[in-house]
Formats: structure tokens, sequence, C-alpha cells
């Protein structure tokens, strides 16, 4: 038997009919129109007259039912839609749709709407098929997108990524797992908010919730702009073009409603904007969604001046000291002085060690318990240094007590069999055995638990007690891949809010801290936009001084959110990669040799970041507790070499440096509304007198400090 489904399409925007079979709605900056099949006619940048449509249809959803789990409802094979204006609006209806010779009873209302500088997809469906979920929406997506030769892809990762060649990056990281994948129909690379994966061969995250295509003076935003921070997929594909080469380009947003029989889903995120100016346009559309949910407290003073800390662990995963209690006023102690640095990050300061024993953290009897720490702590406060206290904030170790005691069973992630999800981490010692072989074995907390937020706070409360300065929560600042399932209904459904789970915890543990002492901060490990927003500092994962690094997007987006670099853990390219620490206003994770090592074990690094220190120690005012600025309010005329602004009060301060090679090189600087105060340099960077021009070789840094006229 038949069958039946039916799908509502509607489309709010104020409109006129463009032509017989073209439905049209514009303002002054943005155009968008659909034919009489649905299909994506225009989407045009009235202001410059690009267009980005591509004739293709707006969406595609997939269902599940009994015995087959993935089936795709195209637009493309369904029959002309009914279309009709009302209001604002444009509404398209089609009163039945088909997959193969099966029809469902599903109802999908979409709703695009043109809004002053941008167009607004929202969508419902209704399901009234028994024995069927809706487990996808793709929508909006524009096929065959006209992509011009000349446009960079843009995603958040890692709090920003920029990648020339858009189309060649996505085929060839389209198959991190040969033909796991329907490689015959499409090249898909990985993209999604705020999910672990690996994109464009870097594992990360997506920090915030869109992307886009731009060049110097327009592009493409694309944001789900979505309250609740579902998991979004950030569409990357390829088709193949008559060739059979996989050319044809198709973006947008998919979404995961899990839509059973007899509910209804409804979201009204998602929106897409033909902008002209530069990609700080793209910033400027987040920042005001982001408004309505931004609730980031003044940081305490000392972590706005926080330039640098020392990332060590005291005790490995496998049992061997590389330091003990003492050390922290002895050998850890003069190495951050000798490089500026008065901040400790200690892992493994526990009994069990790093990668043991959560969430207990025994008391080291081995180095006199917690008595002897707290006085450790205390002495290197003394002279002004600061403590970051380490917990891990999601693993659960099995062979703690804590596990042991059976209570982890009602907390971690189980799958979509019931089963317990697991992580492992390991670490290699001289031999070879450890690292291949004897991994350690976590599950995986769901932060929904009241138990495991009670347990979080507790932690809290004991670094408090022991004097540090703040607590962190390693891995609570993304989304993990893999997600815990409720197996409680027809058909299994994993939580696709997890970034939201972790934010509620977060802000939760810093209400509870401002109660006690609003002085203790509060971090986490890798940045996500929802989680950042309860956090005083993030240590970022993985790196920011790459070949595509983009974190300008971020800082210029939540400035107030402390951020540092990662993975300088030697000797190698240090001035550069230093050097955009600074120009980016980002603190410096020293993790020598992966935390094993001291800072005095690479030289070239101390030195350098000494000299580094100083400077920003000389405009701390500016440097680390003002407001990263971008290339706003000033302009250089020298592309070779990068110039940031940070602003506080009435002074500002122009971070410059230059990354390539070659004879020096000068750039004009024009700050208008401002005068030259001063300026403090490293290498062989020369700033003219009145502060207009300055000329750098490779690696060299400047530092202008102008005041308001």
């Amino acid at each position: 038997m038949r069958r039946q489904f039916i799908i509502v399409l509607a489309c709010c925007c104020g409109i006129s009919a463009a032509s017989a079979k073209n439905y049209t709605l514009k303002n002054d900056k943005v155009q968008i129109a659909i034919d009489e099949r649905g299909r994506l006619k225009s989407l045009k940048n009235l202001t410059t007259g690009r267009d980005y449509a591509g004739d293709g249809y707006l969406w595609r959803i997939y269902y599940e039912r009994k015995g087959f789990k993935e089936n795709e409802i195209a637009a493309g094979m369904q029959s002309s839609p009914e279309i009709e204006q009302k209001g604002n609006s444009l509404i398209l209806t089609y009163p039945q749709v088909t997959h193969a010779d099966t029809t469902v009873n599903v109802s999908l209302k979409l709703t695009v709407t043109l809004e002053p500088e941008m167009v607004r997809f929202s969508s419902e469906i209704t399901n009234n098929q028994p024995h069927t979920i809706v487990r996808e929406l793709h929508y909006p997506l524009i096929q065959d997108m006209r992509l011009p030769e000349d446009y960079k892809l843009f995603l958040p990762h890692t709090g920003g990524q920029v990648y020339d060649n858009p189309k060649e990056l996505i085929e060839k990281h389209s198959m991190a797992k040969p033909y796991a994948t329907p490689a015959q129909r499409f090249r898909q690379m990985p993209a999604a908010y705020p999910t672990r994966a690996t994109t464009a061969g870097c594992s990360g995250n997506m920090a915030s919730n869109c992307f886009a295509w731009w060049n110097d003076t327009e592009g493409l935003y694309l944001g789900s702009h979505d309250p609740k921070f579902q998991d979004t997929g950030h569409s990357l594909r390829l088709y193949p073009d008559g060739n059979k080469k996989f050319t044809r380009l198709e973006t947008g947003f998919q979404k995961f409603p899990h839509v059973f029989c007899g509910e209804t889903w409804v979201n009204t995120a998602n929106v897409i904007a033909p902008y002209t100016g530069t990609w700080h346009k793209t910033s400027d559309f987040y920042k005001e969604w982001a408004k309505s949910w931004w609730e980031h407290r003044d940081s305490p003073e000392w972590v706005k001046k926080m330039k640098s800390w020392q990332r060590i662990i005291f005790k490995s995963q496998y049992g061997e000291y590389h330091y003990r209690y003492a050390d922290l006023n002895g050998r850890i102690k003069k190495a951050g002085e000798d490089s500026g640095c008065d901040v400790v990050f200690p892992f493994g300061w526990w009994l069990e060690g790093m990668d043991n024993g959560n969430p207990d953290y025994s008391p080291n009897t081995e180095e006199g318990g917690d008595e002897a720490w707290k006085k450790a702590i205390a002495d290197y406060k003394a002279a002004g240094g600061k403590i970051l206290l380490y917990y891990n904030g999601k693993l659960i170790d099995r062979e703690s007590d804590f596990y042991k005691k059976g209570k982890a069973k009602k907390i971690a992630y189980c799958d979509n069999t019931g089963a317990e999800l697991t992580e492992q981490y390991r670490f290699t010692g001289n031999g070879s055995f450890l690292g291949s072989y004897d991994a350690r074995t976590f599950c995986v907390a769901d932060t929904r638990n009241a138990e495991w937020r009670k347990k979080l706070i507790q932690m809290a409360d004991r670094a408090r007690r022991l004097g540090a300065n703040s607590v962190f929560y390693d891995q609570l600042g993304y989304a993990e891949a893999v997600t815990n399932w409720d197996l409680s209904r027809e058909f299994p459904v994993p939580n696709h809010c997890v970034i939201a789970d972790k934010a509620r915890t977060l802000k939760e543990i810093r209400d509870h801290n401002a109660k006690f002492d609003p002085e203790f901060a509060l971090g986490t490990e890798w940045l996500t936009d929802a989680t950042a927003n309860y956090c005083d500092y993030i240590h970022i994962y993985q790196v920011t001084a790459g070949p595509n690094s983009f974190i300008d997007w971020f800082r210029y987006t939540f400035p107030e959110v402390k951020v540092s670099d990662r993975e300088v853990r030697d000797d190698n390219d240090i001035p550069r990669r230093v050097n955009n620490t600074v120009l980016k206003g980002l603190v410096n994770d020293i993790e020598i040799y992966r935390c094993r090592g001291l800072i005095d074990e690479t030289p070239v690094y101390q030195a350098y970041l000494k000299k580094v220190n100083d400077i920003r120690d000389k405009y701390a005012d500016l440097l680390l507790a003002g407001t990263y600025r971008d290339t706003q309010g000033f302009t250089s005329t020298n592309r070779e070499i990068e110039a940031r602004a940070f602003v506080n009060g009435d002074s500002m301060a122009i971070v410059a440096t230059r990354v390539s090679a070659g004879e020096p090189e000068e750039t004009v600087i024009d700050v208008p509304g401002y005068k030259f105060r001063e300026s403090s340099v490293l290498g062989n960077a020369q700033v003219k007198s009145d502060g207009t021009r300055a000329a750098f070789g490779q690696n060299d840094l400047a530092v202008l400090v102008f005041d308001k006229i």
C-alpha cells in the first residue's frame, strides 16, 4: 500500500512577481528570486550586481523507517509547488511529494524572509507517518553556486581559517576515508558546528555557527543563528559536471531534527547575506545576533593582563615524575621569570598522575598531600605568581573509584545500542609498549547529569581551597562527534545540543565561583562561542599560526575572550609564531616538549619571549587589557606588513610585523583623530619619529602608541 507524503514549503519575503514564472523579493541591497518549480533563480548583491544563484533547488530531506535508515526526498523530483504572496512572504506549497513510488505523510513548511541585509530561511516539519522519523533537513541550499575565481572560503574552525582555491580544497579533503562516502555522486568536506572533526586536514571544531565565501570587497555570509546551539552541518559539496569532473558547488546548512510521528519541529535560524565590504561585515552579522545571548562577564584584571603560562605535566600518564612540588618555586619559577611569565598551568598534580584517576584526583601523598601542594602554591603566589589548576571536565577513568563504585554508569555517554562509549589517551614512554598498546581508557560524562555537575563544582571548591587563582576544565569547549543517545523511543536519537549543555554547566560553575571570589577565574579547552561565553580564558585546540589560520575573525567578533596560542613546543620558527601571538592578542601557551620540559630547555624561545613580554608589560593596558580592533581605525599601505589595533580609553596601540623574507619594506600608517606618542621595536624594525612610517625586515616587530587628539 502506498504511503502518503505531503510537504508544504512556505517562504516568507516581501515579494512581487518579476515575470510569469519568477517570483522576486528585493530591497536596496539584496534580491532573491524563485521560479515556479521552486528553484533559486537569483541571490544577488544589488550593490555590486554579483549573483550567486545557480538555478538549483533549495532543499532535501532524509527520513528513516524500519529496515532502511536513509531515504532521500529531493525537491527536484517533486511536482511544481503552488506559489503565493503573503504580506512580506513568498509561500511555496507542495501538496504532495514522492520518494520513488512511495508517498509519506510528512509536511514541510519553509519560509524565506527578506530582511534589510539578508534572507532568512525558516522551516517547519510535521511528521504524521507511523514508524518513521525525519532525520535530516538540508536547507537552504545554493546548488551550482556561481563562485567567483578570486573568492576564498572562510570557516570559523579554530577561531578562523581562510582557504584559497575552495573547490580544490573540498575535493582534496572529501575522502579522509576513501570511498566510505558516496564519492561517485558527490564530494563533501566535513565541516560542522560545534562538533570535533578533521576539516581540511586539521583537527578542531567550528568556533561559531557561520561560514562565508569572500574576496577583499564583497562576499556571501551564511549563518545559522540558532539559540539552541544545535549541531549544524556546513555543507561544502561538489557534484560532477558534464565532463564528470567535480566542479559544481553546493553550499548551505544541514540540520538534524529527528521528528517522530505526531511531532512538529521548527527552525528559524538560517540566514544568507550577499554583502559589500571587507570580511568584518560577516563578523558584524554574527555579533548582532550574539547580542541576544552573549553575557560574558568582565574578567578579572589579572586575566586580562595574563601574557603567558607555563603548561607542565608534573606526574605522567604512566607514573613518571617530570617535576615535583618543590620545583614550582625552584626551576619552574626561575624559567618563568627568565621569559617574563608568572603563570603556571599544572597538569598531573594529583596522586594518580595525568590522565589517571579522573574524577577522584587523590591528594598526592607521595609529595605530602594537599597541604604540601597548598603550601607550594602559596609560596609561588607570594611573589605575584598565578596558578591555573587543571581538571578534566568530561572523562571518567574506568580504573577510578568513582567508576568502580558504579556512579559512572548513570552518567556516561551511551551509543545507539546502549553500550558505554569510551575514549582512549596515550603518551609514549621511553619504550614502545605503553604508547602502542597500554592506553588509558575513559567513559565520557554527560554534563546534563546533576551529580556530575556537582562533582565539577566540588573540583572548583577544592582548587579555591588549595589557593589557586583559577579552575580549568579540559575538553568542555566542544561537542563530541559521537554523543549520548536516547533509546527510550521507537528510534534511537543522539543529543544534538551537547555544546548548550556544556555551556549551562560552565555558567553554573561560574556563578557558583563568583559567590565566593569574583577574582577566581574559569577556563576550558577548545574554542566555541557558546562555552567561551562563560569562561575567562580559553586554551585553544589546535594551531593559531598555521598557513590558513585566521583567528582574527573570532578575536574581532568576541574580543572579551582571552585565547591562547598552541603547539609552540620547541625552538623552531619562534619569532614568526610568537609575533603572531602578539599581533592577535593571544596568550603564549608554553608547552615545551608537550608539557614535559621547561622553557629553559629552549633558549631561543625563552630569550625572544622575554623581549616580547617586556614590551607587553610596558603597554599592558593596551596590548593585554585593551580591546582587539583588528585593522579598524587606521590604515597601513603595505599589505606585506601585517598590522592590528588595540584600543583602551583614549589610546590605540598598533602592532605591526612582517612574515615575508627580503629587503626591508616600508609602510605608511595613518590613524585619523590620533597623535603619535611612542614606539618600541624588536629586531631591526624602524619607526619614523612622528609614527607615520615604519620599515620591517622578516620577523621584525613594532608597537606604535597613539593618543586621541
